[in-house]
């Protein structure tokens, strides 16, 4: 057996999947899909599909659940702030007045969607 070629996908859980539906259609501005018996979104993202399913005793991670590669991390941050999404502060993090940390490794901002999962644009 070998895993090495396998079609690997992630998923996460929400409480709300209206809510999620709507923030990463509208907010991110991907293409979601939903099974309508089993109520799990999928996210269609350049990197395969993430599944998003509901349970409502979901507890957020407390760790980053999704990364989002981008070429121009500012300008995405600028892009996603004016659409309302909040970029989240934190102590361990050396961050610029916009939220993206700039203190070794690669340039990352972190935020949530709206069931707290933790979220991130990270430069290429």
């Amino acid at each position: 057996m070998t895993l090495a070629n396998s079609h690997a996908f992630s998923g996460f859980s929400t409480n709300d999947t209206a809510a999620a539906t709507k923030f990463y259609a509208d907010t991110l501005d991907l293409r979601v899909t939903e099974d309508s018996e089993m109520g799990v979104l999928t996210l269609h993202t350049g990197g395969g599909p993430v599944l998003v399913y509901p349970k409502p005793d979901h507890t957020p991670a407390s760790f980053t659940v999704l990364n989002f590669p981008v070429s121009d991390i500012e300008a995405t941050v600028d892009e996603l702030a004016t659409r309302g999404v909040h970029f989240e502060r934190y102590e361990f993090a050396e961050q610029d007045d916009r939220g993206i940390h700039r203190g070794g490794g690669p340039l990352i901002a972190w935020f949530e969607d709206p069931a707290g999962n933790v979220l991130s644009v990270i430069q290429e």
